[in-house]
């Protein structure tokens, strides 16, 4: 019972996570012309919460060590409950600014310690489970925050409503926090784990884990990944409306059916994973995320074009979840704490880092050039994988 109930926790406190991650799109034409910013002013704040996250990440392995994944977890709720709320009353661009990075920290905070968590106590299915609930919070702010724009017209009152549920599950995660300990208990109570005596050695000396072997190739898997999915959500669109020639409505159903793909390939994979091991759900991915890019990039059908999107959201599905929970086999427990931020922040400089950039490119040579970057991703992440692989 004790697990079961810790379980919807973790669950909640994944969608929460994925909440705030759309809502500044949605409001942002509001918020520039009450302030009467310009239209990149939304960079700064996507780029002060990056840095948050990944400083963070990189901080996470301590920080769970020193507080527990529970306490994390709780601390980061607070976080970006408070800096959402924050929005809200803010006066000025200047606020929103500030307020970016405890919401950056938070997030990276509660990424990793509830990945590093499932990935040590659960099985595969609930990693992909967990990832499928950040596709629900990442669904499900957007629409909220258009709904409360509809029915106020103000973008502080979706702040407000956000923050609200962010707060009330940090409430919850605060009178749950005893499960944790005793989960722990019964974990700690069980037979050892083959991969409990993959360890780190300790000789008197703090280990780089950088030096491990293996450690590089699979933070240029999740480099390589987050820069794939980041950019199919930032550039999507745009080379279905100049390149495909399709109307904006559609390209817009087109974007939200690559999310989808996502959301529920992470629920068809928690089931998958039963039957396929952590190494083969990855293969799987990549080999329908190549078959997509390669259908985005040939498909003479414009009004099909969007089952690539699917297609690649499909792909896209169970990598990041199966090579979270491959990492403590991979590299012990001990050092699965650390991996995983480093991990983390490795996702994070992939978006912040490599759509932009694309887009430069592309202001240059042309939206035609979409596909072969999200080819060259995945192939970037097949090679990592192979090279990964290879060391035992």
């Amino acid at each position: 019972m004790i697990t079961i109930i810790l379980l919807v926790v973790i669950y909640l406190a994944f969608i929460s996570l994925g909440l705030p991650d759309a809502l500044l799109g949605v409001a942002w034409p509001q918020i520039r012309a009450e302030w009467r910013l310009g239209l990149d002013a939304a960079g700064i704040i996507s780029i002060v919460i990056t840095g948050g996250t990944i400083a963070s990440s990189l901080l996470s392995g301590r920080l769970i060590k020193r507080f527990g994944e529970g306490k994390i977890t709780l601390m980061s709720g607070l976080m970006t409950g408070f800096a959402l709320l924050g929005y809200g009353f803010a006066p000025s661009f200047l606020w929103f600014i500030l307020l970016a990075l405890p919401l950056g920290f938070g997030a990276g905070s509660v990424d990793t310690a509830l990945n590093h968590y499932v990935a040590t106590h659960f099985k595969a299915h609930h990693m992909n489970w967990l990832h499928s609930f950040w596709g629900v919070g990442a669904t499900a702010g957007p629409i909220l925050m258009g709904v409360v724009l509809a029915t106020t017209g103000s973008w502080r009152n979706g702040y407000f409503a956000v923050a609200g549920i962010q707060l009330v599950l940090a409430a919850i995660i605060f009178l749950t926090l005893p499960l944790w300990r005793l989960h722990d208990e019964q974990k700690n109570n069980g037979p050892e784990m083959e991969e409990d005596l993959i360890e780190i050695k300790s000789d008197g000396k703090k280990e780089n884990l950088l030096k491990r072997p293996g450690v590089i190739y699979a933070l240029l898997v999740f480099l390589a990944y987050c820069s794939g999915e980041y950019a199919m959500g930032l550039w999507g669109a745009s080379y279905l409306v100049q390149v495909r020639g399709v109307a904006l409505e559609y390209a817009a159903n087109g974007v939200a059916a690559y999310y989808g793909g996502i959301t529920l390939g992470r629920f068809l994979a928690g089931f998958l994973s039963f039957k396929l091991n952590n190494r083969q759900m990855i293969g799987l991915g990549l080999s329908l995320s190549t078959c997509g890019g390669l259908a985005m990039a040939f498909m003479p059908a414009n009004g099909l074009i969007v089952l690539a999107f699917i297609l690649v959201g499909l792909g896209f599905a169970p990598i990041f979840p199966a090579m979270v929970h491959e990492t403590p086999k991979r590299f012990g427990k001990k050092a699965a704490q650390s991996v995983i931020g480093y991990q983390m922040a490795s996702a994070y400089v992939g978006i912040a880092v490599f759509p932009p950039l694309f887009g430069v490119i592309m202001k240059w040579h042309g939206l035609g050039l979409f596909p072969y970057f999200i080819l060259l991703c995945v192939g970037f992440q097949v090679w990592a994988t192979i090279r990964l692989n290879r060391i035992e």
